[in-house]
């Protein structure tokens, strides 16, 4: 349900700036390749700019971000819809000015990324994985568990221990990286050694999550993100 929330998202939102380039005099379907070039963007802006340790590359990736938008749109003006004069001249499709002025197309993308964002925090919250179980191997015995139930793993050399929010702890050789993809957007990776559940895990400083009862280090590459998902207290 989640994934279709965020396709719904992405459609509803897409059509919005279709029908805002559609004001200005583009036909339907060149309302529609154009709002196409807003989605990469702005998802782009939306999971690296977290990552951005300085306020510098912060402004680096939104200059990035927008000179990507206007030259993605010049080349439709001007390869993909460009005309032949009568003399066997090349001409390109005049470009709206609002199209290439950086507080519009800044604007867009800035509504697109904060409004995916709060829907997706939402999603998470309305469809969480309380039925989602998720299986594996500790100590030759196969382990079934709720996700939900799962607090936290954390990575001990060659193996990992799976702590759930009552206090049992299973061991497992996968590695956290695995466990980060088979867990899914309900965990978060905070430090190189943990992976731990949004749902339960509290920030109470920059550099510390409380989970199960438990503090847990924030490494300084996981701070911006940890900041920005998890709920301070």
């Amino acid at each position: 349900m989640r994934a279709l929330g965020k396709i719904a998202y992405w459609l509803a939102a897409l059509a919005l700036v279709a029908a805002i380039l559609v004001s200005l005099d583009y036909t339907p379907g060149q309302a529609i390749l154009i709002s196409l070039i807003f989605c990469p963007c702005a998802l782009a802006l939306e999971y690296l700019m977290p990552k951005a340790r300085k306020p510098i590359d912060k402004v680096y990736l939104s200059l990035a971000v927008l000179v990507a938008v206007v030259l993605l749109i010049l080349v439709l003006h001007d390869i993909v819809w460009a005309k032949t004069s009568p003399f066997g001249y090349v001409i390109g499709t005049e470009v709206p000015p609002m199209l290439v002025n950086p507080a519009f197309l800044g604007l867009i993308l800035t509504a697109l990324s904060i409004g995916d964002y709060f829907w997706s925090k939402w999603l998470r919250k309305r469809f969480t994985a309380k039925e989602r179980t998720i299986t594996f191997f500790s100590e030759r015995k196969s382990i079934t568990l709720k996700v939900a139930d799962i607090a936290y793993v954390e990575s001990n050399d060659t193996e990992v221990r799976i702590v759930t929010a009552s206090g049992e702890s299973y061991r497992n050789k996968t590695g956290i990286g695995q466990w980060e993809n088979l867990l899914g957007d309900d965990f978060l990776r905070i430090h190189r050694s943990f992976l731990v559940n949004t749902a339960d895990a509290k920030l109470v400083s920059p550099d510390l999550v409380t989970v199960a009862g438990q503090s847990i280090p924030v490494s300084r590459k996981y701070k911006d993100i940890a900041k920005t998902v998890l709920s301070a207290t």
